[in-house]
């Protein structure tokens, strides 16, 4: 049964937070402040935080800032996951990914539809590892990312979270590099 296990110690995950829109600023980003307050409050460090416009080269560009920086160990995007002439997250993931996390988008739609029905579909949410550095690209609703932290993430990024989690397997990730 998948649960905390009270006798592992809890590590603290390096993140930074990338918002992708071309009207949102730092002031007026709820996801994103979604889920700086959800990181914290679980205990994780911000370690940056990046508001972009809806441009692939400006993603990659952040991306590989922070997929380059040692000191951060995922990144969380918002926003650029539907299907508009505009969302291009995906795409621009998809150029730097070294592997996806395919289980990653569809445990997201999976939790999504029982909450918002045939909708998700519309989302291209996805997990990746980029040069040893997790990417997890949400939509860009407080309520897709408090979907995607409470029911995903929040699990994974617990080094306590048993039978399996994320940041037991972030030693290992750089092995081919």
């Amino acid at each position: 049964m998948a649960k905390i296990d009270g006798e592992r110690v809890f590590l603290p995950v390096n993140i930074a937070v990338l918002t992708v829109s071309d009207s949102r600023t730092l002031k007026d980003d709820k996801s994103g402040q979604t889920l700086v307050d959800r990181i914290e409050t679980a205990g994780h460090t911000l370690v940056d935080r990046a508001v972009v416009r809806d441009d692939p080269d400006a993603i990659c560009s952040q991306l590989q800032t922070w997929i380059g920086d040692n000191q951060v160990d995922a990144v969380i995007t918002t926003g650029g996951t539907g299907v508009t002439g505009r969302d291009v997250t995906p795409e621009a993931v998809e150029r730097i990914m070294d592997k996806e996390i395919p289980g990653f988008g569809e445990l997201f739609r999976m939790l999504s539809y029982a909450k918002i029905g045939t909708s998700t579909i519309q989302s291209r949410a996805l997990g990746a590892v980029a040069a040893g550095t997790y990417i997890f690209a949400l939509p860009g609703s407080p309520g897709a990312c408090k979907d995607a932290w409470d029911d995903i993430l929040v699990h994974q990024l617990d080094a306590r979270y048993r039978p399996c989690n994320f940041v037991e397997l972030m030693p290992r990730l750089k092995e081919h590099l």
